[in-house]
């Protein structure tokens, strides 16, 4: 039996506490407030006398200790969280004219004058979003957003980040029972030269860019790594808050700064449509004079009640906007176009580019679209060009610089055969894009794979594009349901294929047997249909089969689905081939979600309903439930394709446009009626 640990005697256990809260706000004054008021030399003496207490004492060790914030033991994997409310992705604007788009959609929604309609402005960080928990002022999570819904659990590594209070600042008062913090990670431009600079040093290579470093440095097992590396982090809002709640955005980031969070420097509340265009133009002139990397502003309603009225979409909310700058553009000369084939045969021609650096990010390659945009901007090869990253991330291919051609250039001709495997190249009438019509062709078999096991989508980890291609090329598979019959003997053969590595896959493929409808609908590639309407198409069909029924017209009926995407959703139901794989699906063990049973089309397809005004007998989001349950939408705006608005006390300006519209007005009552008459109900216990 080892040695008992010493008692802490009541004096050893006030100093650590003493120790503790100095240092924590000696942490405070130097990373948040720029104004340190002893020196290092003190600070260390402080931090040394600690760490030798709690060495002494370990049982007096707490998480939350400055002391814990140099790293622990390395983990073997992240776990998944979900956030609690999500974290959206932002819509985008481009230019002045986009952003009054946006304002005038605001306005539209809200039903609100213009001078009630203030705005807070605010720098777009360049780096990765997380999501701080905090409860009874301590911080206890810490995660990525991931895809919004759900992120990693970076709790070990957030913690090793200085401008990350351990505990919550409240300015003396009570810190709220529970508080959810958003901001970003981020590496100022410096510090980012400097760790280049030692990563060379040491014959490692150096890191892209400054967003690339912090999001490589806060994914790191090894929080040790995490500790090492020069991050901060900017909190720009909150998710649940237990507790007294600001009212808008702009004091919400005051609420954050008071609680001992680093906030922005550069934000400015607008009362003015002008004043937004005034300060974007502003942090667009800093942009390259500031400690670190953004890429835009961004623009929010700051008005909470206001933002409910505007309401949101699945992925993003509509009371704000991301005001991107101009994308940074380089000169360079394309040494050759060569041809790349996906998933559904679509042959996509790509520039091999003189490399050169655009936004901090070495370019070789950046994509021509098509055959039109190739024609349209006269592109061939030899061509000097102007690249840029659109949004700052995929290179293109901008215009070409006539005057620097000498006669050498040679234009590009579409190749009528495919390059991969040799079938016909056809480009159906109406379309800009030239296929491959082989089915079987490898290059589609593998990048149909690749989606099929990606994250948004089966989301099966292990399988990596290196791997897909030598099973493909080993003829082990030849379509993303083959994977369900693989067996570890075959695997092991395999280049890098360890026995822990083959049993991790087989793994990941059993756990993907059982998934969601969205990620199913999703997985099966069909053209046009992307994750948020795989989303639409499973809530409103609950089953595969169901949707597998549907004509043009009665998906077409649906909120969303245009004609092209109903058509492609027919199509793909229509093809045996298709279905044989579906079945061949069934066989290898997948379990085929059904959400509910529904026959035909639900009783409120195509219907729109507002809600407004205070309802008393039920919340907005049950009533909300009820009528997509039977197939209806829920509006935050009121249109002449509005067919129901729900009215409680005090309605406000929705009920009187639709007065004005001539749309029918219900009150709860009446609706409550309405929705048993066809077979739904309201349940207020949600």
């Amino acid at each position: 039996m080892g040695e008992a640990m010493p008692a802490a005697s009541k004096d050893v256990r006030e100093r650590v506490k003493h120790l503790r809260e100095e240092i924590d706000r000696h942490n405070y004054r130097y990373y948040i407030l720029d104004s340190p008021e002893i020196s290092d030399a003190e600070f260390d003496r402080l931090f040394d006398e600690l760490l030798e207490l709690e060495a002494k004492y370990p049982q007096l060790v707490t998480p939350d200790s400055p002391t814990q914030r140099v790293g622990a033991l390395p983990l073997e994997k992240f776990r998944t969280v979900r956030h609690t409310l999500p974290m959206l992705s932002l819509n985008k604007a481009t230019s002045e004219e986009e952003f009054f788009d946006f304002h005038r959609r605001v306005l539209e929604l809200s039903g609100a004058l213009e001078e009630k309609m203030h705005y807070t402005v605010e720098p777009k960080f360049d780096g990765l979003a997380v999501e701080l928990v905090y409860r009874k002022g301590s911080f206890q999570l810490g995660s990525t957003r991931g895809d919004g819904t759900t992120g990693e659990d970076i709790t070990i590594n957030l913690r090793t980040v200085k401008t990350i209070p351990l505990h919550l600042r409240p300015d003396g008062g009570k810190p709220p029972d529970l508080i959810e913090v958003r901001g970003e990670v981020i590496i100022f431009r410096e510090d980012f030269e400097k760790l280049n600079v030692a990563r060379e040093e040491v014959g490692e290579e150096p890191f892209a860019n400054p967003r690339n470093a912090a999001a490589g440095s806060v994914r790191q097992l090894d929080s040790k790594i995490t500790a090492s590396r020069p991050l901060k982090f900017f909190a720009y809002g909150i998710g649940l808050l237990k507790g007294k709640s600001p009212t808008s955005h702009y004091r919400t980031l005051q609420y954050l700064s008071q609680l001992g969070f680093k906030v922005n420097r550069y934000v400015e509340l607008c009362e003015k449509t002008t004043d937004v265009v005034k300060h974007h133009r502003l942090v667009l002139d800093r942009r390259e004079k500031l400690e670190y990397d953004i890429d835009g502003t961004v623009v929010k309603v700051d008005s909470y009640n206001l933002q409910s009225e505007i309401g949101e979409l699945s992925h993003s909310p509509r009371w704000a906007v991301a005001w991107k700058f101009p994308p940074q553009q380089e000169t360079t000369k394309i040494e050759e176009i060569l041809i790349s084939v996906g998933r559904t045969g679509a042959l996509t021609p790509i520039a091999l580019l003189k490399p050169v650096r655009v936004g901090g990010v070495e370019v070789s390659r950046a994509s021509l679209h098509n055959e039109d945009e190739i024609a349209r901007k006269d592109v061939r090869v030899g061509d000097t060009v102007v690249v840029q990253r659109a949004g700052d991330v995929i290179p293109e291919v901008v215009k070409v610089i006539a005057s620097k051609r000498t006669g050498k250039e040679k234009e590009f001709v579409m190749p009528p055969i495919c390059p991969v495997c040799g079938s016909k190249v056809e480009r159906p009438p109406g379309e800009a894009i030239s296929r491959c019509t082989r089915i079987s062709c490898p290059a589609q078999v593998k990048e149909r794979i690749a989606h099929f096991v990606s994250k948004g989508a089966m989301n099966i980890e292990g399988l990596g594009f290196k791997t897909i291609n030598q099973l493909v090329e080993r003829k082990m598979i030849a379509d993303p349901a083959d994977l369900y019959f693989l067996a570890k003997e075959e695997l092991l053969p395999m280049e890098r294929m360890g026995e822990k590595l083959a049993i991790n896959i087989l793994s990941e493929i059993e756990k993907s047997k059982t998934t969601s409808l969205a990620r199913l609908f999703f997985s099966l590639g069909i053209r046009n249909v992307g994750y948020h309407l795989a989303q639409v198409l499973a809530k409103q069909f609950g089953s595969i089969d169901n949707l597998r029924s549907q004509t043009v017209e009665s998906l077409t009926a649906v909120h969303e689905i245009g004609p092209v995407v109903a058509t492609s959703i027919h199509n793909f139901f229509g093809d045996p081939r298709n279905l044989e794989f579906l079945e061949k699906l069934k066989k290898g063990g997948m379990k085929f979600p059904v959400e509910r049973e529904i026959e035909g089309s639900l009783p409120l397809t195509g219907k729109t309903f507002v809600l407004t005004g205070a309802l008393e007998k039920f919340t907005r989001e049950q009533a909300r439930s009820a009528i997509e349950e039977l197939g209806g939408r829920v509006s935050s705006s009121v249109s002449r394709k509005t067919d129901y608005v729900v009215v409680g006390a005090d309605p406000g300006s929705k009920h009187d446009k639709a007065l004005r519209l001539g749309v029918e007005v219900i009150e709860e009552a009446e609706f409550v009626e309405l929705m048993e008459t066809h077979g739904g109900r309201v349940r207020p216990g949600l």
